[in-house]
């Protein structure tokens, strides 16, 4: 098993995107990339503690690669977008790639460097690429949001 990390907007709609595509074992959200220890959502939302939404993802690299996981990535959010995804606004929603190795670090910097030059983004895309910081699942509550809810996603 392999594990990814993205940041792309609220974790919820991240998780749902990805929670069944073939080759993905197990989605966990939670927090990533700031400078607090075992933050709460609470934390997370005064947007000051530097963590992004995020979600964790241990998939099979026989069944699933990287490089189909960061398709998805970019296609399920505008990664143009600074510190925002739609209306919800901070750097807790940044658009962001947690790489596990340097192997994923080169792959990611290349998938970005070719999304950039599709022509589908009017602006540069903001997505960073950054290494894996500790990973703080989420409170219960979070897990499976949308699926506990009834709801595909965020916005049915």
């Amino acid at each position: 098993m392999e594990k990814a990390t993205f940041g792309a907007g609220c974790f919820w709609g991240v998780e749902a995107a990805l929670q069944n595509i073939k080759g993905i074992k197990l989605t966990t959200v939670g927090y990533m990339g700031g400078n607090l220890k075992n933050p709460t959502y609470r934390d997370v939302c005064t947007d000051k503690t530097g963590h992004a939404e995020v979600v964790q993802i241990l998939y099979d690299q026989t069944k699933i690669s990287y490089e189909h996981l960061l398709n998805i990535f970019w296609n399920i959010h505008d990664p143009t977008q600074l510190n925002r995804q739609g209306i919800d606004i901070g750097t807790q929603y940044r658009s962001v790639i947690f790489y596990h190795s340097e192997n994923q670090k080169q792959i990611a910097e290349k998938s970005r460097n070719k999304q950039q030059k599709t022509g589908k983004y009017k602006n540069p895309i903001a997505s960073e690429i950054t290494p894996a910081k500790e990973f703080y699942p989420a409170e219960e509550y979070h897990q499976k949001y949308l699926e506990k809810h009834g709801k595909i996603s965020c916005k049915y």
